[in-house]
């Protein structure tokens, strides 16, 4: 199930490295509606997300989303692989802690290798929002934000031109 390559719009700048996206099946919306909304910065990373997963991203954003295997049959593995071939700069993995999973070996590795390497771990939304913003923030010039807007908030559009009588 290898899918696309390089993930993102053409125009959105240099990427920023790879960011892994994981859901298992009670928490697919979630990461749905999540990608769709922050798809503007999804857009920055090459992403890549295990079967099903992938497949729901790439058609509700658009992106291009390289897929491995579905978790169960080897995704997990095969994500913890690319983790340490490096370029996996986080993993968002929103897991259902409620049910149980014949394949907890491999995300119990997929985790271990995210805590050995160092390599950022969202495994709710609140964590997924921060871990996002934060790799925004680390490669993005000071005083500007990473979407590109003001980062003082004014409109440009709205500001008066210098000079002029208030």
């Amino acid at each position: 199930m290898t899918g696309s390559g390089t993930a993102g719009a053409a125009g959105t700048g240099a990427r920023r490295g790879v960011l892994a996206l994981i859901a298992h099946d009670a928490r697919k919306d979630d990461l749905v509606a999540f990608a769709t909304r922050r798809r503007a910065d999804l857009a920055h990373f090459d992403l890549l997300a295990t079967g099903t997963t992938g497949g729901r991203l790439a058609d509700a954003t658009g992106l291009a989303v390289e897929r491995v295997r579905s978790g169960p049959v080897g995704g997990d593995v095969q994500i913890g692989a690319r983790l340490l071939d490096g370029g996996v700069v986080a993993v968002l993995f929103l897991r259902d802690p409620m049910t149980a999973h014949p394949h907890e070996p491999d995300i119990q590795a997929l985790l271990k290798l995210c805590d050995i390497h160092d390599v950022p771990l969202a495994t709710n939304l609140p964590t997924a929002e921060l871990v996002l913003d934060g790799l925004l923030r680390a490669v993005t010039p000071a005083g500007t934000d990473p979407a590109g807007a003001d980062p003082a908030g004014a409109d440009p559009a709205s500001a008066e031109p210098a000079g002029a009588d208030g």
